[in-house]
């Protein structure tokens, strides 16, 4: 169920905004294999008209399931936005869409969203990654890679001539 803005009662006063929208409405397709969008968006949004535009803004905010990509370790994280701001022209080659003097918001808060997840997400900030035992292997046996020899290694021993 998108977000329906009308125009008829923002030309009147202010409009306040609050409630949830659902994931669904947020990932149309987005595939990630570490961020996951499963609880739903809440907003506390105001949408006043401004001139020929309709202001909207407020407070955006969303829980997303992670996996950190060091440690594969699954957590929850907090994304929020509390100056979510959009100006929606209601004239000119800019123009919002108007169906039945209602603009649907949902685009301009999924482009938002979509913009602030974490690219690369960490349980902590200092995670230290899978540890040796787990990087070796259910045996427990680590290779000389996992046990900290240089990946130059092999070349520092090779002789050049001069």
């Amino acid at each position: 169920m998108p977000l329906i803005l009308n125009l008829r009662q923002v030309r009147l006063e202010p409009q306040e905004l609050c409630g949830e929208l659902p994931a669904v409405e947020l990932d149309p397709g987005r595939d990630d294999a570490v961020v996951h969008l499963n609880q739903p968006l809440e907003y506390e949004l105001t949408a006043s008209l401004l001139e020929e535009a309709v202001l909207v803004q407020g407070v955006l905010s969303l829980t997303v399931d992670c996996e950190c990509v060091r440690c594969l370790a699954k957590f929850e994280q907090l994304v929020e936005l509390p100056d979510f701001a959009a100006h929606l022209p209601l004239e000119g080659e800019d123009a919002v869409v108007v169906v039945d003097d209602c603009v649907d918001l949902t685009p301009y808060l999924r482009e938002d969203i979509l913009l602030t997840l974490p690219q690369h997400p960490l349980c902590k900030p200092d995670c230290r990654g899978l540890s040796q035992l787990a990087a070796g292997g259910a045996s427990g046996q680590t290779t000389q890679t996992n046990a900290g020899a240089s990946a130059w290694a092999a070349l520092n021993q090779l002789k050049l001539k001069d």
